[in-house]
């Protein structure tokens, strides 16, 4: 009887194979084309406010394109990025590492190419993984990652570059133009970064739009492009908007008359300038019929500055803190067929995440020395599961001589700021962390403390920081003191 078996699988597996020849290459039965895979859109808004989008409940600012696709997809309520400032933030978004590993964890300086830093060239980025599986990849918009040539995005795995190398840039082509040629004329040898002209691939470009609407231009033309070379494409649309200098076209104020503050009201014409945007790439998408196959992720870097025009309800204080309002943003994705519609997904997730997920999706490859600290979530976000039950999410801001800390799993959240001790919420029902439960649960507390504590023991010293007396006072004070951190004091 086994021997008829084996002679009836043997005769079945000849057949298949001789199907397959007569067919396709056999080689090829099982992979995917590279037009098949499914595109990347990921755009990344700068200092962007959790209640600053109508839908995370915002009132007074109106985006309604992006409301259209988050209603049409998942909207995250529980979606974190690795740090409260935006340089160490979109360091781990492309290396999918927390930035105190790999010497990140402050903000490149102003004009950082005087100091000839940037993100490790041994990181891997999460654009060349895509690139070496076919993916035709853009970086538009803002850098911040090292500004000399070899931190440039043409060399971290992008095809393609329009942008600035900086943490930040003004708006009006006719002022920075103005104000950087003329201190160029007098002999200026270090000019503010944000006045520099803008570049295509390593060459300055002669810019004449509004800075956030020439970066929609600049998205439509790269998706067309991918098109046309018939490659899936990665597209990190990364606007600065609504980040400092506060500058808005007067059209896009005007919609905002109801909000008498003015910075309030040029902030909220800002982020209208980005939802205006993201409609133009979503319509040429749809015109090129990439659409359907296109996950779109919309996030901010980190919380919104709360001095400077946004909103963070109903989230504690915001861009640069351990709080909720300093790295606790709103998100989406939206992918027609694939990601539900109409769902909220309320479990924690971090950027960490995307590096294994778009490399699956990709199906690319992560090499076994790369250091990882996220997973890929996307079946879990598909059931409505939770990806990281048991699992922590970590926040660490360095101050001077002290630094502030949280530390999330599940519901529990511990937090620590400045000298005070450490506290402990529940998010789920105390999102405004305002009700401090460490005296009823010591113990989660302190096992959340002894998780951060065990975390901190992988960062290494920081490669940079935001400026000289920063660094200057880091070593003074005998920095990070770790042991007086994840000292629980009872």
């Amino acid at each position: 009887m086994n021997n008829l078996i084996n002679k009836g699988l043997k005769f079945l597996l000849i057949g298949l194979l001789l199907n397959c020849t007569a067919t396709i290459d056999c080689g090829a039965v099982n992979k995917k084309k590279e037009t098949d895979k499914p595109n990347i859109l990921f755009v990344l808004c700068d200092d962007l406010g959790y209640n600053d989008v109508g839908f995370n409940g915002s009132q007074e600012i109106k985006t309604p394109n992006l409301d259209k696709l988050a209603a049409d997809g998942t909207i995250f309520t529980s979606a974190y990025v690795s740090h409260p400032f935006c340089g160490p933030s979109r360091a781990s978004i492309m290396t999918g590492v927390y930035p105190h590993k790999i010497g990140s964890q402050f903000n490149l300086p102003a004009n950082d190419e005087t100091i000839g830093k940037g993100i490790p060239k041994e990181e891997t980025f999460i654009s060349k993984v895509l690139q070496d599986v076919g993916y035709y990849t853009g970086a538009i918009g803002k850098w911040h990652l090292g500004a000399t040539e070899k931190f440039h995005p043409n060399k971290r795995g992008f095809d393609d570059f329009y942008g600035f190398l900086g943490g930040g840039h003004n708006y009006f082509p006719e002022q920075y133009r103005e104000a950087y040629d003329r201190q160029k004329k007098a002999g200026q040898k270090v000019i503010f970064d944000y006045l520099h002209p803008l570049e295509h691939n390593g060459v300055q470009v002669n810019e004449t739009e509004y800075l956030t609407d020439a970066l929609s231009r600049e998205a439509v033309r790269f998706v067309k492009e991918a098109k046309e070379k018939k490659q899936p494409f990665f597209l990190y649309l990364a606007y600065n908007a609504p980040h400092v200098p506060l500058e808005a076209k007067e059209e896009d104020m005007a919609v905002f008359t109801n909000i008498k503050d003015k910075d309030r009201r040029t902030y909220a014409g800002m982020v209208y300038a980005v939802d205006r945007g993201v409609r133009r790439v979503v319509d040429a998408l749809k015109k090129n019929k990439q659409f359907d196959n296109t996950l779109i992720v919309f996030l901010s870097d980190n919380g919104g500055k709360l001095s400077k025009g946004a909103d963070n309800y109903p989230l504690r204080e915001g861009k640069g803190s351990a709080c909720e309002g300093g790295y606790r943003v709103p998100m989406f994705f939206h992918w027609p067929s694939k990601i539900p519609a109409g769902n909220k997904y309320e479990y924690p997730i971090s950027t960490l995440d995307f590096y294994p997920t778009f490399t699956a999706m990709a199906e690319g490859h992560i090499g076994e020395d790369k250091m990882i600290d996220g997973k890929d979530i996307l079946s879990h976000v598909i059931k409505g599961e939770n990806a990281r039950e048991n699992e922590f999410i970590y926040c660490l801001r360095h101050r001077t001589a002290y630094s502030d800390a949280g530390i999330r799993s599940g519901k529990w959240k511990a937090l620590k700021l400045k000298d005070d001790q450490w506290a402990l919420y529940d998010l789920e029902k105390d999102i405004s962390e305002t009700n401090d439960l460490s005296k009823q649960y010591p113990e989660v507390l302190k096992f959340l403390v002894e998780a951060g504590k065990a975390w901190s023991d992988s960062h290494i010293q920081p490669y940079w920081f935001h400026a000289f007396p920063e660094g200057k006072l880091w070593y003074e004070h005998n920095m990070p003191r770790f042991e007086e951190t994840f000292e629980l004091g009872f």
